[in-house]
């Protein structure tokens, strides 16, 4: 018997042998570093793409327009000047038009892809140097949040309190736009779906006297960051305007500092932004620019010319009315999602 099962048992070694081997293959085999890797390209990349979508109406004016200047033969005086027609109907802005439209065409491009892809570069680099995230250095950081009636602003406060909450901060909303019927109850509701915490003040009270119980409660409350909303007001009312510097040195005197104030702009008012930002910077001091109503115009390009005539960053765009429609700003992406058909 003993034979017998001496047999058996090396039949079974040898089978348990072959499993191993099979199983060490297999695994060399998935290792490889000649097996072909999926990558995502950037092409199909869903949040490039989802870009593209929004910016839909200035992507069909604007890389519409340059598709069918770009497949010219030629490239003469009418052609270059048409490239910087296109540009400054999208609203880049004709000092930020003029000068990169020069720039390409001094480095000859040898075709018309080549000319795009210069046009995006020198766009790109324009914007370059700037610092795109918040700077929210203090304990709690203080946000200042200004601009005209009907741009946005107290969606945008809710929108940043989200992204903010989902880098688990602890966000402190004060509800200083006292004097718009239920300005307090929309920015509540707001703050509920955004899980943020709110301090309001009576129907007609002195916004700077908000901002102060505001600041005091986040003190108290260990919160990370506080967002000031404000009521909207005409850059031109020089009486709104002094309202709105004194909540400004109330929050200065109590925190130290501002650390950031942000300037909600409608994107569909075109180079009438850019009298809105030279008055409340002049007033309050902003330090970046929150872009909204993107996907609604074909007038895009303001975002690059508001940035490139006052030198403020541009730190979120708005391209929808969703929670998540309010997104960082990325030069490349966003310059790409215009110019490209």
């Amino acid at each position: 018997m003993e034979p017998i099962v001496v047999v058996v048992g090396l039949g079974v070694l040898a089978v348990l042998i072959a499993i191993v081997v099979t199983v060490m293959v297999s695994r060399q085999q998935g290792e490889s570093p000649n097996r072909p890797v999926t990558s995502r390209s950037p092409a199909l990349d869903p949040r490039r793409h989802s870009l593209r979508k929004r910016l839909g109406r200035t992507r069909a004016e604007l890389g519409g327009r340059l598709t069918e200047l770009l497949g010219r033969e030629q490239r003469d005086t009418t052609f270059w000047e048409d490239l910087e027609e296109a540009l400054i109907a999208a609203d880049v802005g004709f000092s930020t038009s003029a000068t990169v439209v020069e720039d390409v065409r001094r480095s000859s491009p040898p075709d018309g892809e080549a000319a795009r892809v210069r046009l995006e570069d020198g766009l790109v680099r324009m914007l370059d140097g700037h610092t795109r995230s918040l700077n929210l250095v203090s304990k709690p950081a203080v946000v200042l949040v200004v601009g005209v009636n009907g741009t946005g602003k107290t969606t945008s406060i809710a929108k940043i309190a989200h992204l903010l909450a989902g880098e688990e901060k602890r966000v402190m909303l004060a509800a200083a736009d006292t004097f718009r019927a239920a300005a307090d109850e929309q920015l509540r509701t707001w703050a509920n779906r955004a899980g943020a915490d709110i301090t309001s003040g009576e129907d007609g009270a002195d916004p700077a006297s908000v901002v102060f119980d505001a600041y005091a409660n986040a003190v108290d409350g260990g919160y990370d960051v506080l967002i000031a909303d404000t009521a909207g007001r005409l850059h031109s009312k020089a009486n709104l305007m002094s309202e709105l510097e004194k909540v400004a040195r109330v929050l200065r005197r109590e925190a130290g500092t501002i650390d950031e104030v942000l300037l909600v702009l409608d994107g569909t008012t075109g180079q009438n932004a850019l009298n809105q930002a030279r008055s409340f910077t002049k007033a309050v001091g902003v330090t970046g620019l929150v872009m909204t109503k993107l996907d609604g115009t074909a007038k895009g390009g303001i975002a690059i010319s508001v940035e490139r005539e006052l030198g403020i960053p541009v730190k979120f765009i708005g391209v929808g009315e969703a929670m998540e429609d309010l997104i960082p700003f990325e030069p490349r992406e966003f310059v790409e999602a215009l110019l490209e058909p």
